[in-house]
C-alpha cells in the first residue's frame, strides 16, 4: 500500500513539472511581447506622449516577368531564312541616286482633314466642282443636242386711233345717191357712199341709224352711230 501511494505522488509531481515547463515556454513564445532595452519613461502630466510613426508597407513589385519574357522571346529577323534569298552586300551599288531623292522631295505631302485630338466622325470629302461647260456637255450627252429657244413674241400693235366724226343724218338726191352729214368739231362735212372726207376717211355704207367708215391709213373700219341729239 505504501509503494502504490509513493508511485502516485511521483506521477503527480512529474505531471505538475511538465505543466510548469510547458506554461513557461507558452508564455515566453506567445504571450510575452518584444523586450525593450530601455525602461519606459513615465509621461508627464498635461502633455500627450507622441505616437510612434507608422510606415506604410512597401508595395509589391510589378509583375514584369511575363512581359520581360514575352519581349525577350519576340526577336523578329529581317533576314530571309533561305541562303539563296539573302542579298550579297558586295553586289550592292553604293551610288547615291540624286534623281530619285529629288523626285521624293517634290511630292506634296497633304495632311488629313480629321482632327486626331477630337472625337467625332470624319468630315465628308469635298464634292467635285463641275463647271457650266462640263455640265452642259454632260446634259447634251444624255439628253441630246439642245434646241434653240423659241423666238420671243412680237409686241402687240397699238390699236388704230378712233374716227372722231359725228354722224347726224343723211339725204337722198334725185340720182338716188345717199349723202351723209358729219360734224368735225364746228365744221360740217357731206359725203356720199364711196367718197372720202379729210383725205383719209371713206364712206363705205350709209344706213338710217349708222354709217360705216374706213380709215384708209390703218385699213380699219368703224361704225359711227346716229347721234340722238342731232336726230332730235
Amino acid at each position: 500500500m505504501k509503494l502504490a501511494t509513493d508511485r502516485k505522488s511521483l506521477e503527480k509531481y512529474a505531471l505538475g513539472l511538465l505543466l510548469l515547463v510547458g506554461g513557461y515556454f507558452f508564455y515566453s513564445n506567445v504571450l510575452s511581447g518584444p523586450s525593450s532595452s530601455e525602461p519606459s519613461r513615465p509621461s508627464r502630466p498635461g502633455r500627450a506622449t507622441p505616437a510612434a510613426p507608422t510606415y506604410a508597407q512597401p508595395l509589391p513589385a510589378p509583375r514584369r516577368a511575363a512581359s520581360a519574357r514575352s519581349s525577350a522571346e519576340f526577336r523578329p529577323s529581317l533576314k530571309p531564312k533561305r541562303p539563296e534569298d539573302r542579298v550579297d552586300p558586295m553586289t550592292i551599288d553604293p551610288t547615291l541616286r540624286l534623281d530619285l531623292l529629288a523626285k521624293v522631295q517634290a511630292v506634296n505631302i497633304e495632311g488629313g482633314r480629321r482632327n486626331l485630338f477630337q472625337v467625332g466622325a470624319a468630315p465628308l470629302p469635298p464634292e467635285p466642282k463641275v463647271t457650266v461647260a462640263a455640265a452642259a456637255a454632260q446634259h447634251a450627252a444624255v439628253m441630246g443636242p439642245q434646241l434653240p429657244p423659241p423666238p420671243p413674241p412680237k409686241p402687240a400693235e397699238p390699236p388704230p386711233p378712233p374716227i372722231n366724226l359725228k354722224y347726224y343724218g343723211y339725204s337722198s338726191a334725185k340720182d338716188n345717191r345717199k349723202r351723209a352729214f358729219f360734224l368735225d368739231g364746228d365744221d360740217i362735212l357731206v359725203a356720199a357712199e364711196g367718197e372720202t372726207v379729210k383725205k383719209r376717211y371713206r364712206v363705205v355704207r350709209i344706213g338710217v341709224n349708222s354709217v360705216v367708215m374706213e380709215d384708209t391709213q390703218f385699213k380699219h373700219e368703224q361704225t359711227l352711230p346716229l347721234q340722238e341729239e342731232a336726230a332730235g
